[in-house]
């Protein structure tokens, strides 16, 4: 057992020294692998930084209540009378109430809006939402960042942190139109990066004025007691079987949004490194093939001297593998250092942008660290076997 361990240690030590002889066809090897873990790390990245963004802006004790059996808030209607019933009742249904005994409540409707800027003027589809005031404090993890809050009934906006950012037009005391009237920005606020920083809120009212929606409301927010309540506030909610109202805690509603759009991310991105992957492997086989081209008398001469077949297989074998991993981990490092936490937006909820991060996380880099590596296991297999079967006397006689 040893003396095969040797053995192998010997044939393989021989085999990476001889690497520099084709140094040119390792670093084509070493490149594929690398682009292709690129490429795989840009839409997992995307994906999770999209989920992250989405799920972040979801509370566990926040309920979201929709009209219409939709889980849209664009496609929700709730019929004001049945707002103002949910407002009148006493008994518990869950939610949190304020110091005159009504329901912690906020009416809230979404309108996109298009917003133009001198560089930009296609265009950008953005959320203007409108809320009531105790949307603010409804909210978990939302913090006034600089400014004031908007007055009520006045045509002031609030701009999430996100847009803020990637808009300097809306800079606070700057005057935007958004849809026929314009609006004044008094205030940005910060939710910890979540989907929220990339809509513009205002007074519930002044929106629903502005775009003609007086008397419409899309979605209910409402404060849970605890977040088991949201099974209590859904059983209140079948006396209105003819409205179709649904409740979800906003956890359950943002994390269904998110995986949708991000399996639709995977599915792009997963044939497309995956065909990569496969030339990537027909590469590191021609890769490993010329390698044992080129050391087919010193296989054989060290097979002829008594060296078992194990060591020449995993010798070679073991050559593809840690050229893989090479360029598995330089496409790794490369991917962290371009991609984790560059800000990009894609289509959201809703039908407006939402901006988020990409996050190359511990997850991304494990699979397509693993997706790398098996480029080199799977490639250097054959040639492994091919090394370990090599007739000695005739490689040796086909080198005189």
């Amino acid at each position: 057992m040893m003396a095969s361990i040797r053995q192998t240690m010997a044939m393989s030590r021989a085999t990476l020294l001889s690497v520099p002889r084709r140094m040119a066809i390792s670093l084509s090897m070493v490149g594929s692998i690398m682009l292709v873990v690129c490429v795989l790390s840009g839409f997992l990245s995307m994906a999770r930084g999209f989920e992250i963004t989405l799920q972040s802006a979801g509370s566990p004790d926040v309920a979201v209540i929709l009209g219409g059996g939709t889980r849209e808030e664009v496609n929700s209607e709730i019929p004001s009378d049945i707002a103002r019933s949910i407002m009148a009742k006493g008994n518990d249904i869950g939610v949190l109430r304020d110091a005159s005994g009504t329901p912690l409540l906020s009416r809230e409707l979404v309108v996109p809006v298009e917003y133009r800027t001198q560089l930009d003027t296609s265009g950008t589809t953005l959320a203007l939402r409108g809320m009531e005031a105790s949307g603010l404090t409804i909210r978990s993890g939302v913090t006034l960042s600089s400014g004031r809050l908007v007055s009520p009934g006045a045509r002031e906006i609030l701009v999430g942190e996100q847009l803020a950012t990637k808009y300097p037009g809306l800079d606070i005391g700057n005057d935007i139109r958004l849809g026929p009237v314009v609006w004044t920005v008094v205030g940005h606020f910060s939710a910890g990066g979540s989907a929220f920083e990339s809509e513009i809120w205002g007074d519930f009212d002044a929106v629903a004025s502005a775009f003609n929606r007086v008397g419409e409301v899309q979605s209910l927010r409402l404060k849970l007691t605890e977040p088991t309540a949201i099974v209590r506030l859904t059983l209140s909610m079948s006396e209105f079987a003819d409205a179709q109202l649904m409740a979800f805690t906003e956890a359950d509603l943002y994390a269904g949004q998110s995986e949708a759009t991000a399996q639709l991310i995977r599915m792009f991105g997963w044939p497309i490194s995956l065909l990569m992957a496969i030339g990537a492997t027909a590469g590191a086989l021609n890769t490993m093939m010329s390698s044992l081209s080129d050391r087919t008398v010193e296989i054989a001469t060290v097979r002829a001297l008594g060296f078992n077949r194990f060591s020449a297989f995993f010798s070679t074998w073991l050559e593809a593998f840690l050229l893989s991993a090479v360029g598995a981990s330089l496409g790794l490092t490369l991917s962290w250092l371009a991609l984790n936490g560059w800000q990009t937006s894609a289509m959201g909820a809703n039908g407006t942008q939402m901006a988020f991060r990409f996050v190359v996380n511990a997850d991304v880099m494990t699979i397509t660290a693993l997706v790398g590596v098996a480029i080199g296991a799977v490639g250097g297999a054959l040639p492994a076997f091919a090394a370990a079967r090599l007739p000695v006397a005739t490689a040796l006689r086909a080198r005189g």
